[in-house]
C-alpha cells in the first residue's frame, strides 16, 4: 500500500499557500488529504488524527501554522511519522515568530522546517522521504530533478546569448 500524506493547516487562511503542496503531490501521483486541525481550537481532534496516523496510512504529515505555530510541535508530540513544519507568513513578526516556534522542538520530538511559506518544498520533502521505500517513486523524482537541472541550463544559455547581443 503506497503510503498518502496528511496536509494539516492550523486554518482555512493557510489554504492559498498550503494548496501549492497539494498539486506537487499530485503530480507524483501521491495520494493526500488535506485538513483544518488547531493545536488550540481542535487540539483533540488534532490529536487523534496524529495518533492514528499511521494506522490510517499516512507515511509523512505537514503542518502550516502561523504566529504561536504548535500545530507542528502538536503533531510530533503524538505520531512517530515524520512531521514537515511549514511556517506561515502573516501576525506581527510576518512570520518570523511562527518559523522560530516550528524549529524550537525538544529533544527527541523533531520537526522537519521549511521556510516561510514553503509548502511547495514541504511537498517535495514528503516525496523524498516516501521515495527512501519506493523505487518507483525514487525515479520519478530524479527524473524531476534532472527535468530541472536541463530547464536551468536552458534558461541560462538563453540569457547568456540575450546578454552577448547587447
Amino acid at each position: 500500500m503506497n503510503k498518502k500524506v496528511a496536509i494539516v493547516m492550523g486554518s482555512d487562511s493557510d489554504w492559498p499557500v498550503v494548496k501549492g503542496a497539494c498539486s506537487v503531490l499530485k503530480d507524483f501521483g501521491i495520494a493526500y488529504e488535506a485538513r483544518v486541525l488547531s493545536a488550540h481550537r481542535t487540539p483533540a481532534a488534532a490529536a487523534d488524527f496524529a495518533k492514528n496516523a499511521r494506522s490510517n496510512g499516512f507515511g509523512v504529515i505537514l503542518c502550516a501554522a502561523g504566529m504561536a505555530a504548535h500545530l507542528a510541535g502538536a503533531f510530533a508530540a503524538n505520531t512517530t511519522l515524520p512531521v514537515i513544519g511549514i511556517p506561515m507568513k502573516g501576525g506581527a513578526m510576518d512570520g518570523m515568530d511562527a518559523l522560530l516556534a516550528t524549529v524550537q522542538m525538544p529533544s527527541g520530538f523533531p520537526v522537519a522546517t521549511v521556510a516561510l511559506n514553503g509548502a511547495k518544498n514541504a511537498a517535495y520533502l514528503a516525496v523524498a522521504i516516501l521515495a527512501v521505500a519506493d523505487e518507483e517513486l525514487a525515479q520519478k523524482l530524479e527524473q524531476f530533478r534532472a527535468d530541472t537541472v536541463a530547464a536551468t541550463a536552458k534558461k541560462d544559455a538563453a540569457i547568456r546569448a540575450e546578454a552577448a547581443a547587447l
